[in-house]
């Protein structure tokens, strides 16, 4: 059996940056085992796996260690190969997913995803949030993730976690997140209960970061920068419940997967 599978770097108009995620066409659904174990062996923070509907698609992502229940470069990465390999035609592409439908459309060299919106709420965090940090925030917010706020673009750069504790905690991941010196906002994210200690670039983290950007800033269009290492660049709105967050790709590989 061979499973078609492409690298693309999301959120990035040049190789060597932005998040790199596998991504995978399929006729039919394989064994969850399968795919996991093809997360694992690709051992990038996110493979997408996708079977067509009709004229729209099932899409689904796999960390190297879990399945995840959204992921924003892996869904920038699949449109991009639909858009550029297999149906070139197509003006925007409906993807069916466990957070329901999402929409990505062509803008201009831009691909732009329609996600929903997940507002941060105050909390008690976690008794060793800061500990994992090593870095007292100014604030600390959640919904799916914990969103921690600090005073500028430098902090949030030099942050080292301590990942152990960070897997520790009692949410998904760790947004880290402070106003940007050439941008809105800047951000980074930490999931190491998932399998990736330092996401690259996170597209479902923005439909945290947007919302309360877009409410402190009093702007609903907003330009961010995600400064890890390979670092990468959002342009984002806010549109209620429902959040826009665009990127670039580009293509590193493209081959097959030989299973038994």
């Amino acid at each position: 059996m061979k499973i078609p599978i492409y690298q693309v770097d999301a959120f990035t108009s040049h190789l060597f940056a932005g998040n790199p995620a596998a991504v995978c066409p399929l006729e039919e659904w394989p064994d969850e085992a399968t795919m996991q174990a093809i997360a694992a062996e690709n051992n990038l923070s996110e493979t997408a796996f996708f079977v067509p509907r009709g004229d729209r698609f099932h899409l689904r992502w796999f960390t190297p260690a879990v399945e995840v229940d959204l992921c924003g470069h892996a869904t920038l990465a699949s449109a991009f190969v639909i858009f550029n390999h297999l149906t070139p035609r197509l003006a925007s592409v409906a993807f069916d997913t466990q957070s329901g439908e999402l929409v990505v459309r062509r803008q201009g060299d831009l691909l732009a995803m329609d996600f929903p919106a997940r507002p941060p709420q105050p909390l008690t965090p976690h008794e060793r949030l800061v500990d994992a940090l090593g870095t007292q925030p100014e604030q600390v917010l959640a919904s799916r993730d914990y969103l921690v706020i600090y005073r500028d673009a430098e902090q949030v750069r030099t942050l080292q976690p301590n990942m152990d504790l960070v897997a520790g905690l009692d949410r998904f991941a760790v947004i880290v997140t402070a106003p940007g010196d050439d941008c809105d906002f800047v951000s980074r994210f930490f999931a190491p209960a998932g399998g990736v200690n330092e996401d690259p670039v996170t597209g479902s983290a923005h439909c945290t970061l947007v919302p309360y950007w877009s409410k402190r800033l009093r702007k609903t269009r907003l330009h961010a920068r995600q400064i890890s290492a390979r670092g990468g660049e959002l342009f984002c709105e806010d549109q209620g419940e429902r959040v826009q967050i665009a990127g670039r790709a580009v293509l590193y590989l493209k081959g097959e997967i030989y299973l038994p």
